[in-house]
């Protein structure tokens, strides 16, 4: 679990560094850049690390309709993370879709892992997430960006269909049951 912990801490703190330390970063330059990208890799390799070394102990038992819920708020999530890249009519609508989508990520993987590894995993990255949305809007304002073309939308929900079966498809891949069967 201390792996998962400090990973999570690592990714934080790497995240949030140019947010809370502007002027350091930007004195440091490209190795600033370099340091942030080390920060956030090895804080990923570190949760992936404590996570799956970590002992189940279960919190709670979730239902098995919860699940589908799960599938519904992914496809969701992956939607809602391809907005910050599409240039169609739905662009600016969000400020912070990829942040959005942690968080809906998170939640609905909640809902389906009760264990303690789990609750510090998907909670970590709900908070960071909710924390990440704060201090960006309090730093900075947002131009929204005019939409574009109803046809880029089209393009983004097909590319959500395709990461979603991809995702699904790594999900089984890992040992991971993503539908009931």
């Amino acid at each position: 679990m201390i792996y998962l912990i400090l990973g999570l801490a690592l990714w934080v703190a790497a995240h949030l560094f140019k947010r809370v330390a502007p002027d350091l970063r930007t004195q440091m330059g490209n190795a600033g850049k370099a340091l942030v990208a080390v920060g956030i890799l090895a804080g990923l390799g570190l949760m992936i690390l404590g996570y799956k070394q970590a002992e189940v102990v279960n919190l709670w038992y979730p239902p098995t309709w919860a699940v589908h819920v799960n599938n519904l708020l992914m496809l969701v999530a992956v939607f809602v993370y391809g907005m910050s890249a599409t240039t169609g009519r739905l662009r600016g609508r969000m400020r912070h879709p990829q942040l959005t989508a942690v968080k809906i990520w998170a939640v609905a993987h909640l809902l389906v892992n009760g264990d303690l590894a789990s609750v510090v995993l998907f909670g970590g990255m709900l908070i960071w997430a909710v924390l990440e949305v704060i201090v960006i809007n309090r730093s900075q304002d947002w131009d929204r960006p005019e939409p574009g073309p109803a046809k880029k939308d089209i393009i983004l929900v097909t590319i959500t269909l395709v990461m979603f079966v991809v995702i699904a498809g790594i999900h089984m891949w890992l040992g991971v049951r993503p539908f009931p069967g």
